[in-house]
Formats: structure tokens, sequence, C-alpha cells
């Protein structure tokens, strides 16, 4: 098995750019996880011999009008109509638990596409996580339907900031920790307001 993968790898050792195609305008990029289970970029980034990071495009052809876009373009664009977008999150709240189960793993899997492609701004991150974290109303309205995915989402945003996807202040990492002990308490029915 070894002597036949190699053939392969020194194959992938010599790409230069990563294409994926995106053919439904019902499914985007963060909708689901194989686009990003999937890409091969940081894969083919590690066997190449000078570390170069190959180039990563996606071919939007939802549209008659198919467009090719690097493959951040496609992720910034994504998170900006859907995960930033105040009527998809609005949407969302009102369906209840399932509804922000939605949002947090909306962001699970843009953080995915960090992870296998270092294709994430940290604008996305900063920018989500003042709309659902340090907006006090938005959080609240979170917790109150679902603690769970909520804490999901701190996990994911803490995650991001371990592993160097995400720079960002003291004081939001602090504010991250003070939501999932937060969620924590009311996943575990612990009050301590009585």
């Amino acid at each position: 098995l070894q002597e036949s993968s190699e053939p392969f790898k020194s194959s992938l050792a010599k790409v230069d750019v990563t294409f994926q195609n995106l053919d439904s305008s019902e499914i985007s990029l963060t909708d689901v996880s194989h686009y990003f289970d999937s890409d091969p970029t940081k894969v083919v980034e590690g066997l190449r011999k000078d570390g170069k990071k190959p180039g990563a495009f996606i071919a939007d052809t939802t549209t008659a009008n198919a467009q090719v876009r690097s493959l951040s373009a496609q992720v910034r664009l994504d998170s900006r109509t859907k995960l930033l977008n105040p009527k998809f999150y609005e949407a969302a709240l009102k369906g209840g638990y399932e509804g922000v189960r939605e949002i947090s793993k909306r962001m699970r899997y843009t953080f995915g596409w960090s992870t296998t492609a270092g294709a994430v701004d940290n604008f996305v991150y900063e920018d989500a996580n003042e709309t659902y974290i340090a907006d006090e109303d938005i959080k609240k309205r979170m917790l109150d339907k679902n603690p769970d995915a909520l804490r999901d989402m701190v996990e994911t945003f803490l995650e991001a900031n371990a592993k160097g996807y995400w720079d960002t202040s003291d004081e939001n990492l602090e504010r991250l920790r003070d939501v999932y002990q937060e969620c924590e308490d009311r996943i575990e029915g612990v009050d301590f307001t009585s």
C-alpha cells in the first residue's frame, strides 16, 4: 500500500491550484461539511517540497452566469450573505432550537475552511463574535432557545483562536469563556440568581 501511494503523493506535490465546483444554489460552502472535508489545499501544501500553498478556487455554477472565485473570496461572500446577514440570523432565531443549531453549525463549517484551506479572513470571526456573542440581545435569545448550540459556537470561536486562525482581544476571549460558563450553567440547570 505504501508503494502505491507514492506516485499519488508525488503528483500532488506538484499541484499549483486546487478547484471545486459549487453547483447548487440551495447548498453553499458553509451549509454542509463535504465541501471542506474534501478540500485538498492543506494536504497539497504539506506535500510540496517548497511549502508553497496552492491557489484555491471555486467555480460558482449556480446560475447561468458562472464565475470562478478564489476560495477565500467565496467564503467571504458566503459569510456575508448568510452567517453575518441580519436577514439570515433573524430568520434562524425565529426557528427556535433548530434555528440556533443552524447558526452554530454554519459557524463550525466556516471554521472548517480555516482548518482545511486557511480560507477564512479574521474579520469573519470578529464580525460573527460581535453579532452572536457581544450583542447581549442575540446572545440571550440563542441561550434561551438552545444553550447547547451556543456552547458549541463558543467552543468553535475558542478553538479558532487557540489554533491561530482568529486573532482577537483578551476581552473577547474572556467574554467567550464567561458565555461558555453561562451555557454550562443553563444546560446543567444551575441558577445563581435565586
